[in-house]
């Protein structure tokens, strides 16, 4: 209990330096917000003056700051001026799409990556080790937008296997109704299989794309793990005892190796919501990415402060899950003791 208290103490710092970054950032952004809203082509000096006022941008900073911090404490994350709607209503409106397509992206990569790196660091030096780091190198170099466009012009333009990159589902389709969010859940939970197909189709190629990223680092570090614990001492042993194959891979190397790639499970869950706002924009895919994205051009500042606040949020609150893995892993980490 201690060890949660502890931990749960310790996130108050960091989503506090969140809140100040997040706001020093945003307002070193370049350019005006009233002069873009007040349509700087036929707007005169008064009437932007106006908007400044209206937008609060006329008070000092660190007024504009204090302002913030206590609409920040009554659950206000602000207007966006370009929707005309609460911050909060359009981000919850918008992250289950975000959340759907990072974690069926996620499930694919882990689904791939880890027998990928368990058969080559069984097998070094095999030809399967060799595609195992070939496609590690390739994942890395590729940024996420690369691929993307690379995956529509092979697949869709060329052979024609994959749907336009439209969205979640088909403009003319009837969306199910809205219980989750979801869309590959909310078609099922509706009895509609139609539904469930296309929206199925259209998550195929961008969750494709995230994965490609999220899939070099954890194939890599699953080879790597895998290789220091398949040559360590207690697996000799093992296997000079005579016990199978399976057991020795699964019970003792595979255990052993799992907190760097439990660690760095969390680290690319991390990035992966990042990297959505690139996968977003190129397939018009409707989430919390490109939301921010089109607010951060129009200069509109609460939408991208809510963003950036939503995904340190989620951040920290990986980092905690993590931690709390490692005490179920291993116990040998000490923080079953203290919790």
């Amino acid at each position: 209990m201690g060890f949660l208290v502890g931990r749960l103490l310790g996130l108050v710092p960091t989503l506090a330096g969140v809140v100040v970054v997040t706001f020093v950032l945003t307002h070193l952004l370049p350019g005006d917000p009233a002069v873009f809203f007040a349509n700087s082509v036929t707007a005169d000096a008064a009437t932007i003056a106006a908007v400044r006022q209206k937008l609060g941008l006329d008070l000092p900073l660190w007024q504009q700051f204090f302002v913030y911090v206590g609409q920040l404490a009554h659950g206000d994350l602000g207007q966006s001026i370009s929707t005309g709607q609460p911050v909060a209503a359009d981000l919850l409106q918008r992250l289950p799409a975000s959340l759907e397509l990072t974690l069926v992206a996620f499930a694919i990569a882990i689904a791939v990556a880890l027998p990928l790196g368990i058969a080559a660091a069984l097998r070094p030096g095999s030809l399967l080790d060799h595609v195992c780091r070939v496609l590690s190198t390739a994942g890395v170099s590729l940024p996420t937008f690369v691929s993307g466009l690379l995956l529509i012009y092979l697949l869709y333009y060329l052979l024609g296997w994959a749907p336009e990159p439209i969205g979640r589902i088909d403009p003319f389709a009837i969306m199910p109704p809205r219980i989750t969010g979801l869309l590959l859940i909310d078609t099922l939970l509706a009895g509609d299989t139609e539904g469930f197909g296309m929206a199925a189709r259209q998550i195929v190629l961008p969750a494709v794309t995230m994965a490609l990223f999220a899939l070099a680092p954890l194939a890599r570090m699953t080879r790597a793990a895998m290789l220091g614990v398949l040559s360590s001492e207690f697996i000799r042993t093992a296997r000079a005892n005579g016990l199978r194959r399976r057991t020795i891979i699964v019970s003792y190397a595979l255990r052993n190796a799992l907190l760097p790639i439990v660690t760095t499970l969390g680290m690319i869950f991390s990035n992966m919501l990042g990297a959505n706002v690139l996968v977003e924009r190129v397939f018009a895919w409707p989430g919390v990415g490109s939301y921010a994205l089109d607010s951060l051009i129009s200069l509109d500042y609460a939408p991208v402060q809510g963003f950036m606040l939503v995904m340190a949020g989620i951040f920290v609150l990986v980092n905690f899950v993590i931690d709390l893995l490692y005490a179920v892993i291993d116990p040998r980490t000490g923080l079953l003791t203290h919790a």
